[in-house]
């Protein structure tokens, strides 16, 4: 990975690094640079033109009950509880590796350097809090940048559920684009990303002075 520490990063200077490939946690900019692989490839999602499909159709109204808020990330005791639970059952079903995380860790990779364009949906059913997605907003981006929600309501859809609604906040504030990060064609948990179309794929790992080249793809 290639890496970058932006201190009082602008709106602007991160729209341009998110169109050549680039994420965010925190502080820290990131980009994948193997030499001998190029299977991470940055997906983007029309969102005026996104087709949701009848699945993902059922799954925006099965949620229909939860509350949904659009604010600034923090850092809470049911947002802590919530992420370890997530992340404990994404261990056992999936075969990630642990992570245990300290309100400090949580502090450095979410709230960190939201500046103007960091911001968190959270998604409650009454007093309980189901999910959480981290998301930047941007002038013309919105870009998903992570999302853990109760394990016991997994039948709900809770993470398609967050994807609809990055798409259904571009379309309300006129912007282009949801950027779903890095897709993976043979990797379980990053290869759903193509079922989100239209899509562009970013062709190669341009530097922010060249042109950025995004090539349609089928979703």
């Amino acid at each position: 990975m290639q890496y970058k520490v932006i201190e009082g990063c602008s709106a602007e200077t991160y729209q341009t690094l998110l169109e050549h490939g680039w994420r965010r946690f925190g502080r820290v900019f990131f980009r994948p640079i193997c030499a001998a692989c190029t299977a991470c490839l940055s997906l983007r999602v029309d969102a005026e033109g996104f087709v949701p499909g009848r699945s993902r159709l059922r799954t925006w109204r099965r949620n229909q009950d939860l509350t949904v808020h659009l604010g600034r990330p923090t850092v809470t005791p049911d947002r802590m509880a919530l992420f370890a639970r997530y992340h404990a059952a994404q261990s056992q079903t999936k075969g990630w590796e642990p992570r245990p995380t300290t309100p400090e860790a949580y502090h450095r990779g979410f709230v960190e350097g939201f500046e103007t364009f960091g911001y968190e949906l959270t998604f409650h059913l009454g007093e309980k809090l189901l999910a959480v997605a981290l998301l930047d907003r941007l002038p013309n981006a919105i870009s998903a940048v992570y999302c853990y929600y109760d394990p016991d309501h997994a039948r709900r859809g809770l993470g398609v559920n967050s994807v609809l609604h990055h798409v259904a906040l571009a379309r309300q504030q006129g912007i282009e684009r949801v950027y779903l990060g890095y897709w993976v064609e043979e990797n379980a948990s990053l290869a759903y990303k193509a079922g989100y179309g239209p899509h562009e794929l970013l062709v190669g790992r341009p530097e922010t002075d060249a042109a950025a080249v995004w090539q349609a793809a089928r979703g």
